[in-house]
């Protein structure tokens, strides 16, 4: 089979790819080698795909569907694997092998075509909500994930860089550090989380109309997961003139639905918008910076 990274995913990890990573350049090898070793038979790559990982649509060797997934160590495949397993199906892909000789992941074939997003705005809302609700269990003893405090700790030194890089952005970004220096004194509960949720991590299934995909799976409190959920759709929130109202409207039906502290989640959702922002601004995507920005500058 001739392999081809998809473009979305070439640029992106072009856009954050350490110097010397070599990954994309072994994909096509590390693919073949992946499609070898459990006798799949690939009908396509999904396109456009992801931004951190390659998805192929296959077939196993009884013709059963599923779904073959690759991605960099730094995506933490193991982790996702790990947490898919923990959750065993419950709200989420199920991962068809116990254990794996690679870092590659099977999974059972979902609708990658129809996502919540798909749906209208209040409707997709209360699906991907309750889809969340149903991943938060307690993680188990012996648990390899990261915690919120670790990765927010990592992205809190990054924020204080583009701060100095960028002054006019130091009010925000010290507003988000001095909410998440808030929220970790005293978390509510520890919970295994799906770490990246939003609209179009949830498709269309056959076990449960709706399972989530993708998850960088974190231990914390579930207002961190939700917060990634209250910005979703921000660029019809921005050209919006309630945009701000709805937003915090947002906030509060949100919270009370997953009865979630609506004080936090607003602390988790500056945090992590404020984040994606300087983020972006610093590996060149200036729009999608001043789209998050000014969404933070909301809450």
């Amino acid at each position: 089979m001739a392999f081809e990274p998809p473009r979305r995913l070439v640029r992106a990890l072009g856009e954050t790819a350490p110097d010397g990573d070599d990954w994309l350049e072994k994909l096509p090898e590390a693919v073949h080698r992946a499609v070898a070793l459990r006798e799949l038979t690939v009908e396509r790559v999904q396109l456009p795909g992801g931004r951190s990982s390659v998805v192929l649509l296959v077939r196993r060797a009884d013709d059963a569907p599923a779904v073959l997934k690759l991605a960099p160590p730094r995506a933490r495949p193991v982790s996702e694997r790990a947490a898919l397993a923990h959750w065993g199906g419950r709200g989420a892909v199920l991962p068809l092998e116990p254990d794996a000789a690679d870092d590659a992941l099977l999974l059972e074939r979902l609708h990658p075509e129809v996502s919540v997003r798909s749906l209208p705005e209040a409707k997709a809302l209360l699906e991907a909500a309750g889809t969340l609700r149903r991943l938060w269990v307690e993680p188990p003893e012996d648990q390899v994930f990261e915690t919120v405090d670790g990765r927010t700790g990592r992205q809190a030194t990054a924020m204080r860089a583009g701060a100095d890089a960028y002054p006019e952005l130091r009010p925000l970004v010290e507003a988000a550090l001095t909410a998440r220096e808030e929220l970790l004194a005293a978390p509510p509960e520890r919970r295994l989380l799906h770490g990246t949720f939003r609209q179009s991590k949830v498709l269309r299934g056959e076990r449960l109309p709706w399972l989530a995909v993708g998850p960088d799976p974190v231990v914390g409190e579930c207002a961190f997961d939700l917060a990634r959920l209250v910005r979703d759709r921000v660029e019809d929130l921005i050209a919006a003139p309630s945009g701000a109202s709805t937003t915090r409207r947002r906030v509060k039906r949100l919270a009370e639905s997953l009865e979630v502290d609506q004080e936090r989640l607003r602390g988790w959702t500056l945090f992590r918008a404020v984040e994606s922002g300087v983020r972006a601004r610093r590996v060149g995507r200036p729009q999608d910076a001043e789209l998050l920005l000014e969404f933070a500058g909301w809450l």
